[in-house]
């Protein structure tokens, strides 16, 4: 029985962003599902991909993208099922951890530049990327056609979501493995490469020249990387 691969897309991105990688995982014969993430709290987030994991039968192999990767640290706790975590240009949190600390951790971060600010009438703000500021700084390496659509079409990233802290990370018990790009403007390189090497990962690897929207640019080694860890798993 092949393990159901489920993908976490991250902040400024939806579900559709993997749709690339969905192909070729197809193409191998594996079952899909593009979770939604709702962007707007850590917890809340992994809860509403926790429930889904809920319903699958038979073992998982837990995706995240960017921020995406905070959640399935979060979501896969307490679900056996959940055989390898796959973390794609992505955050992997220690308890007490948020994304802002990690992204700050290590220079070479120039997101904070180019977001704008949205009130919400909760008190907490819903932030986006420029869009005449996408392109260079999320998918420099997407053709500029693809990338106008994307900025477009974001998903924004609650500031709550931004500065909850991490629970106890499924990574220090299941096998993990890490790809991120090299040009990544989001995440600084170092800080993959950190997070990679604490959560002990099982392969790490980096891509040259590419974006942190690698999922689109670089759907052939993304999808890879999860066939890598699904194909471990039996």
């Amino acid at each position: 029985m092949k393990p159901t691969i489920v993908l976490v897309h991250g902040a400024f991105a939806e579900s559709a962003s993997w749709s690339g990688v969905i192909e070729r995982l197809h193409a191998d014969g594996y079952p899909v599902v593009a979770a939604p993430n709702p962007l707007r709290s850590l917890a809340g987030d992994a809860a509403v991909v926790s429930s889904i994991l809920t319903t699958i039968d038979g073992p998982v192999v837990l995706v995240g993208h960017s921020y995406g990767g905070a959640v399935i640290s979060n979501a896969a706790v307490d679900h056996d099922h959940v055989k390898a975590l796959v973390f794609v240009a992505a955050f992997a949190p220690e308890a007490g951890e948020s994304i802002f600390e990690l992204s700050g951790k290590f220079a070479g971060s120039t997101l904070g530049k180019t977001l704008s600010e949205v009130p919400l009438p909760d008190g907490t703000v819903d932030l986006y990327i420029q869009q005449d500021k996408f392109h260079q700084q999320f998918a420099a390496d997407v053709p500029a056609g693809r990338a106008a659509v994307d900025a477009a079409a974001q998903r924004p990233l609650n500031d709550t979501a931004l500065n909850d802290s991490s629970g106890e990370p499924a990574w220090k018990t299941l096998p993990s493995w890490f790809l991120y790009p090299e040009l990544d403007y989001n995440i600084p390189l170092e800080a993959h490469r950190f997070m990679a090497e604490r959560a002990g990962a099982r392969s790490s690897v980096e891509v040259p020249g590419a974006s942190h929207a690698v999922p689109a640019s670089e759907p052939a080694a993304v999808a890879r990387i999860i066939l890598e860890a699904a194909t471990s798993i039996g």
